[in-house]
């Protein structure tokens, strides 16, 4: 016989019951709206390559991204953030400022073909620069203030391509500053800053250094990247960049700094994003390959705990997986 106790005030299992009353009353939910697709553009021609650590990411030519653009738009997902990769590299990363650089180049087809395709760029100087650290390097170290003016004609380059908001991710002190001014006076001052406001010298970042081939070749990045026991710069280093002049705020990696998010969130009226990096992608591609998870339910869950924690935007690799799903 079922025992009954009258006395229970509320019973939050009513509203567990069945799916129709669980989804009525859910608080959060990502869409495809709050997503930012991640792509690797390199030289060549009809190339399309698997990069090995990150199954189902590709390295795309500029004139096969083309085909890569289209299957996106198809989904409704129509923002990309794209990341260069040029054949020859330097001390000073020339082909991120060159108007014929890898960036340029497939913002130009893209735009020509797609103009609907809202284009991204990451703004550093780590996959360009043959010592791949994320700008120009005196005495071995990172000059902040020579780095600033680099970045400032990357911005401007990018931007006169084609490239519809830019996303410095250097960590140089006052980069938000130097890049809105140049493209305030190139008269672009309508095109948004995505800040890497958060950015943490993170041990996530594997697979994308890979990817663009900038592990550092002397050195880390710990001079620049934000020590990942420290919240309280976090907000430091997001008000300096609200006080410069950023559009949205970004916080670098995201599974495993969601309190960051939170914080965030609470102090900003700004936009909020999260990259969920190529780290925490391939953990859950590897633990699905071996059977060890649900790779549908791990990632759902991933990305529903990134916009909980407060993202309004998510960059993820992803992306075309939840939308497909």
């Amino acid at each position: 016989m079922k025992k009954q106790h009258s006395d229970l005030p509320f019973r939050p299992r009513r509203l567990r019951k069945n799916d129709s009353i669980r989804r009525l009353v859910r608080e959060t939910q990502v869409t495809k709206d709050d997503l930012i697709y991640p792509l690797f553009v390199r030289d060549g021609k009809n190339l399309k390559s698997e990069i090995s650590s990150m199954p189902g990411v590709y390295h795309f030519s500029p004139d096969s991204i083309l085909h890569e653009i289209e299957a996106l738009l198809k989904l409704g997902l129509d923002r990309t953030i794209l990341f260069g990769i040029p054949n020859e590299k330097d001390e000073i990363g020339s082909d991120a400022i060159s108007e014929n650089g890898i960036i340029q180049r497939a913002a130009k087809e893209i735009k020509a073909r797609f103009p609907e395709m809202y284009l991204i760029s990451d703004v550093c100087m780590c996959e360009y620069t043959d010592h791949g650290h994320c700008g120009i390097i005196f005495d071995k170290e990172v000059h902040n203030d020579t780095t600033l003016t680099y970045l400032q004609k990357q911005a401007i380059s990018h931007v006169e391509s084609g490239i519809d908001m830019v996303a410095p991710s250097g960590m140089m002190d006052g980069m938000i500053a130097a890049i809105r001014e140049g493209l305030d006076e190139a008269e672009f001052e309508d095109v948004p800053i995505m800040s890497y406001a958060a950015k943490y010298a993170s041990a996530f970042y594997g697979p994308f250094r890979d990817a663009v081939e900038s592990t550092p070749q002397f050195g880390d990045r710990q001079q620049y990247q934000m020590d990942p026991a420290n919240s309280h710069e976090a907000l430091k280093e997001v008000d300096l960049d609200m006080a410069e002049g950023a559009d949205i705020l970004m916080i670098k990696p995201a599974m495993a700094y969601l309190d960051i998010i939170r914080q965030v969130k609470e102090i900003s009226t700004l936009p909020v994003a999260a990259f969920n990096v190529s780290g925490e992608y391939s953990m859950v591609k590897a633990g699905s390959e071996k059977g060890w998870i649900d790779e549908s339910k791990v990632r759902d869950e991933l990305l529903l705990s990134i916009k909980r924690a407060g993202a309004d935007i998510i960059i993820t690799y992803f992306a075309k997986d939840f939308v497909c799903r």
